[in-house]
């Protein structure tokens, strides 16, 4: 998510921080005190930052992430209640608020000191010091398929087992036995010799005043009964019956509405307006221009650029009104530039090399191109994709009396508390954020800029306002997934062993290790170089590995075929020395039945890739008649160490197919005049339920380091795709997305085309 360096994280925290964070001061201790007075009354018993206990023994778990649809609550609830002993039926779960406790330090932790074990007497002082600089840098992040493998393992699980260590203190010394002898089932406090058995809601108020270990005794895995299994998820009952809340159904009393235009070619600022016909509209109560404010975070710089907004009794008039507007936008110096321009940009930095920085160099791979028997080449290019996630982007503001009331669904609920804070001119103190759950977010719900307008708008008309954006707003407007080139040579001997791997590609961004592979080749030289444009990008699902997965699982393809052999085959012979990566290619390739003959037309296509801790293989079988393509069936295989809700990552992989299925056949955001070309569904198209293939799922628990789970599935799904298109047709697909191919085309020998 964003342009993030260990360095950046760590020095930007202590110098924003004010100094040096060391020693005991930065300790949390027992933070519930305070926090049950910044709660109100959902403070009422809280007895741990992310544990309520109510008097009927209810328990609640507190989440401090958001909710679009991956299903977090229900899997971190898991965590926490498998180490707690909870009864699960008698298990809540609820969002954490947009407050300094809650921010994401456990994130922080487990990207700076990856690998590091650390002392049980460091560990305090470590999180303390995470905690600071979280919350220093206003970070409460849900996104980068972090929530189980960061928050899960460094605050759910620790925060589920210190709790049940306190209640079995508690229960000891109330009853005069030793510790060791008081054990935890289904909410209950049990001691055998005595006969005694007590509910955890009798020691709430003795354990909300003790200080919770940072470093509790975990159970064994061998006796999870919650983590591991089926739980049905706790966001769905509401979705299907219609009761859940979205930012979308905040209603206030006089609320008004917006809808907003900024200009076609981003970075233009207002001219001038003559608003005259949309203030004519009946209903229509202002025309609003809200300046460019920039916002610097840890996710990178938020631009929000001039923009004018109509301000109404309804949103379709509002939104009837802003197409009314007739508004000169200044130029930019890049009203020339086209897609074809930029692509063209990308060719000649790549091939004039300049200031080339590398990711990984290993061997002689100059030696291995200039003695080797054959050496092939090819260039892969993908475009601009947008978000479109199925909720539009919209937020309620209600700002008064020096503070202000913000209603949203967002995936970094602190920064946009602190953004509109700044927007506003004020304390993020005086800021009350409302999260609700989302309709998608994919990463454009972590940039704030919506969220800014709307806090703007309240405050000039001087009552509630909601926005929302408009479908054309939203595609035309967004941080886009960036358009990447990618150039590649391979080299073999003369027994067709690959011996060098060569990869140059437009613009680095995150994750770094994205463009790299897992395959035993002696030489390689991967790197990049720097090739930047006009338009905004930011997180897209997978982020990096969306388009390098694309990329090197495609081109190890050519490479087998270009060796004579199986991609399956020559794939594994390069994963002889890495058995978890194997194991994963082998199981898709037996669920698949890999070597089952097809009929003509149809095809077969692997990949693998790994990203976020997990890896994942698919295969794609496909049919092509008169040049259109049918995806018939994906096969999925992951391996996220543990499928902590099993259940959860099978949606989850589902749903990263479909989501890189729409990239892979129809994405592409195109550049005209300096402006995105798209406006809605009719040109920027999403996968129907009609395209859709069969899904099957399979989960490998290797017991390696838990992995995510929300992203793993996208970035393999395209590349596995176009293999399954050159089986079929001998086709070689290196541009995206595949309905632009003339699949009718007559292929040479080569079974190659540009």
């Amino acid at each position: 998510m964003g342009k993030w360096t260990r360095r950046a994280f760590l020095t930007t925290g202590i110098v924003a921080g004010g100094g040096v964070i060391i020693g005991v001061a930065m300790r949390p201790g027992n933070q519930v005190k305070g926090l049950a007075a910044k709660m109100g009354e959902a403070g009422e018993g809280l007895i741990h930052t992310y544990v309520k206990i109510d008097a009927d023994n209810v328990i609640t778990a507190i989440i401090p992430h958001s909710e679009m649809g991956q299903g977090v609550q229900t899997s971190l609830g898991q965590m926490l209640a498998e180490e707690l002993d909870a009864d699960w039926d008698q298990l809540k779960t609820e969002e954490a608020p947009a407050i300094g406790e809650y921010a994401s330090y456990s994130a922080g932790r487990r990207y700076l000191f990856a690998g590091i074990d650390f002392p049980d007497f460091a560990i305090p002082t470590v999180d303390g010091a995470m905690m600071k600089v979280a919350d220093t840098l206003n970070l409460q992040i849900t996104g980068g398929s972090m929530s189980v493998r960061t928050t899960g393992i460094l605050a759910m699980r620790i925060a589920g087992a210190a709790t049940r260590e306190m209640l079995q203190q508690a229960a000891a010394e109330s009853w005069g036995v030793p510790v060791a002898e008081v054990v935890t089932e289904n909410s209950h406090l049990i001691h055998a010799a005595s006969n005694r058995r007590e509910p955890y809601a009798n020691f709430a108020a003795v354990v909300a005043e003790m200080t919770p270990s940072q470093t509790p005794s975990f159970k064994d895995p061998a006796d999870y009964k919650i983590v591991g299994t089926h739980k049905p998820r706790r966001d769905i009952p509401a979705k299907v019956d219609g009761s859940v809340k979205f930012a979308l159904d905040v209603r206030l009393p006089n609320m008004l509405y917006a809808s907003v235009v900024r200009s076609p070619v981003p970075g233009g600022s207002v001219v001038s307006v003559d608003d005259s016909a949309a203030r004519a509209i009946d209903g229509v109560v202002d025309v609003v221009v809200i300046p460019a404010a920039s916002v610097n975070n840890m996710l990178g710089e938020t631009l929000s650029t001039e923009s004018v907004a109509v301000v109404a009794d309804s949103y379709w008039t509002a939104n009837r009104a802003v197409q009314a507007l007739n508004v000169q936008w200044s130029e930019t110096g890049n009203e020339g530039v086209s897609s074809d321009a930029i692509f063209a940009q990308f060719d000649s930095d790549i091939t004039a090399g300049t200031e080339r920085q590398t990711d990984r160099v290993q061997g002689d791979a100059e030696s291995a191109f200039a003695t080797a028997a054959k050496v092939i080449d090819a260039d892969y290019h993908v475009p601009f994709l947008a978000h479109t996630c199925m909720e539009p982007l919209n937020a309620t503001a209600d700002v008064r009396d020096g503070r202000a009331e913000i209603w949203v669904g967002c995936q970094n609920p602190l920064g946009f508390r602190r953004d509109v804070a700044t927007t506003l001119g004020m304390d993020p103190e005086n800021v009350t954020l409302h999260n609700h759950a989302m309709g998608g977010g994919f990463g454009r719900k972590a940039r704030p800029d919506y969220a800014m307008q709307v806090a703007y708008l309240a405050r000039e008309v001087g009552r509630p306002v909601q926005l929302i954006w408009s479908r054309e707003e939203d595609v035309r407007q967004d941080f886009y997934r960036p358009a990447v080139q990618s150039r590649f040579r391979a080299a073999f001997d003369a027994d067709n062993n690959l011996l060098a791997w060569e990869n140059t590609y437009t613009n680095k961004n995150e994750p770094i290790e994205a463009p790299l592979i897992p395959y035993a080749v002696a030489s390689q030289d991967i790197g990049y170089v720097s090739s930047p444009v006009h338009i905004p990008f930011g997180a897209w699902r997978s982020v990096d590995h969306s388009q390098h997965g694309f990329f090197t699982e495609s081109f190890i393809d050519e490479a087998a075929n270009a060796a004579g052999k199986d991609g399956f085959e020559f794939r594994a012979e390069l994963l002889q020395d890495s058995p978890r990566h194997l194991a994963v290619l082998t199981k898709a390739a037996e669920e698949a039945q890999w070597n089952r003959p097809l009929p003509e037309g149809r095809g077969r296509g692997i990949s693998l890739q790994e990203s976020f801790g997990s890896l994942v293989a698919q295969v794609v079988e496909v049919t092509v008649v008169n040049g259109e393509v049918s995806v018939d069936r994906v096969v999925a295989v992951i391996d996220p160490g543990l499928a902590v809700a099993p259940d959860g990552i099978a949606a989850q992989l589902e749903s990263g197919v479909i989501y890189g299925l729409t990239a892979a056949l129809h994405g592409a955001i195109t550049i005209e005049n300096g402006a995105v070309a798209q406006s809605n569904f009719h040109d920027y198209q999403a996968v129907r339920m009609n395209e859709a293939p069969n899904i099957e799922t399979h989960v490998i628990n290797s017991g390696h380091d838990i992995g995510g789970a929300g992203e793993p599935g996208t970035p393999g799904i395209a590349p596995a795709l176009v293999n399954a298109v050159f089986d079929a047709t001998g086709i070689r697909v290196r541009q995206l997305p595949l309905d632009r191919f003339d699949l009718n085309i007559t292929v040479e020998e080569t079974g190659e085309v540009a």
